[in-house]
């Protein structure tokens, strides 16, 4: 197989000759499947049969396909696919800090993360100490206490596309023994490919440009199969595990039995398998369909967000365009490291007006679509202080410049000199006498 990317995107993970020939990968739609006989069902149950299925809540082939095929782009030992980025982003936290401790990060994440970590899992014992800017190492490194399990960070922040530094974060969370999770949702593994630069988790929300038509909800956990998860901190990857108890096998740990796929495979069996967060063949399905395509389609739509990124710049109605691929802020030196592709096909921009302005506008466009997604072959329009961004207390929305004025836009596949028109006849309707 090619280590190329444009022809892995189309052929890893899948073997036609295990799928009676079938060119494309088939839809597994059943729920179960056939054991055999008994010896070969403790096979499967203890995870010792390969490519063996046995139930679609902890696998299936269509998923696996999909897992497989993104484990492969972004340089992992295997990945976790389920029902949503948030489901994603969730199980990572829970398996990293299970029985408690704390994660290091950012304010500037998406606004459901970021409800997620200051309001609902602390009640499961998990803590956050958030920080201002996730490139300031010096705050980081005194955050970090003997309980801390590890650091969090978006690749590209939303909606105002910082930059993390990854390398330098992975150096510094390796030096203390703490993984680095990396949401990579915007840049996707066709900019970016966070374990490549030292990160040890890669969560996505594949509803974006993974998948890319704006037609299935679904996420994914990569792991990068590098880190040693010391029994002291990670215990639970230490503990016996009844599913996996064989005769004649005295520590049936995941550590013991999966090693470097220790923390992916615990990942599958207490959360995926007990939550059941778990995604649809059809859905795994949608998102291969859209992966198949993916250059292709980033490709154009990076080069159509800088045009409309420029036109923007020059609008006598914009204060400023948040967009790093611009190389006009103090992260040029990032994005031209890690980001030789783009940054991504998401940006932002802040008028020079108030919220009847940006009512105004949002109301008037006629091929940008007003929905709260990103990523879709479409291109999108929305408001984040009001919409994706509406948990965020006001004062701290100010600080990560999520005003009222800010709009975000997602850059789909149209003529870029159409959406140019459409974005400056809606702005001159918006500050009409």
């Amino acid at each position: 197989m090619s280590n190329n990317f444009d022809t892995k995107k189309i052929h890893s993970g899948y073997q036609p000759q295990k799928h009676n020939y079938s060119a494309t990968v088939p839809i597994y739609q059943n729920v179960a499947f056939d054991l055999h006989d008994t010896e070969r069902a403790d096979k499967i149950a203890r995870g010792e049969e390969p490519d063996a299925f046995m139930y679609s809540r902890v696998n299936n082939p269509t998923v696996d396909v999909f897992e497989k095929r993104i484990a492969e782009l972004d340089g992992g030992v295997g990945a976790v696919a389920v029902s949503s980025g948030m489901a994603a982003i969730t199980y990572a936290i829970l398996n990293t800090a299970e029985g408690g401790g704390r994660i290091i990060a950012p304010l500037d994440i998406y606004g459901a993360a970021l409800d997620e970590f200051r309001t609902l899992l602390p009640k499961f014992g998990i803590n956050f100490d958030f920080v201002d800017d996730i490139n300031d190492f010096e705050n980081i490194e005194r955050l970090i206490k003997p309980d801390t399990k590890a650091i969090y960070a978006e690749s590209v922040s939303n909606p105002i596309t910082n930059v993390a530094d990854v390398t330098k974060i992975a150096e510094l969370a390796h030096s203390h023994n703490i993984p680095l999770i990396i949401d990579n949702t915007f840049p996707t593994p066709y900019l970016f490919n966070p374990i490549k630069h030292g990160a040890d988790i890669v969560v996505y929300s594949s509803t974006k440009g993974i998948s890319g038509h704006g037609n299935v909800v679904s996420g994914l956990i990569v792991d990068g199969g590098q880190f040693d998860w010391k029994k002291g901190k990670f215990p639970q990857f230490y503990e016996n595990e009844i599913t996996l108890k064989k005769k004649g096998r005295k520590d049936f740990s995941f550590a013991a039995v999966y090693g470097k796929e220790a923390y992916l495979q615990h990942l599958r069996t207490k959360y995926l398998r007990l939550m059941g967060g778990v995604l649809s063949p059809f859905s795994a399905y949608l998102d291969l369909l859209g992966l198949e395509t993916i250059s292709e389609r980033i490709g154009k739509e990076v080069a159509t967000s800088l045009k409309i990124a420029h036109f923007l710049e020059e609008n006598e109605h914009v204060e400023r365009v948040f967009n790093s691929g611009l190389l006009n802020t103090p992260q040029e030196e990032l994005v031209k490291k890690y980001f030789t592709k783009g940054i991504g096909t998401i940006f932002s921009f802040k008028l020079k007006g108030n919220m009847k302005n940006v009512t105004e506008l949002l109301n008037n466009v006629k091929v940008f679509t007003y929905l709260p997604n990103v990523g879709d072959n479409r291109s999108l329009i929305v408001n984040p202080s009001r919409v994706t961004h509406r948990e965020i207390p006001e004062n701290e929305r100010q600080k990560q410049e999520i005003l009222d004025n800010l709009i975000r836009l997602s850059i789909g596949l149209e003529d870029s000199s159409d959406l140019i028109a459409d974005l400056e006849q809606a702005i001159n309707k918006a500050f009409e006498e």
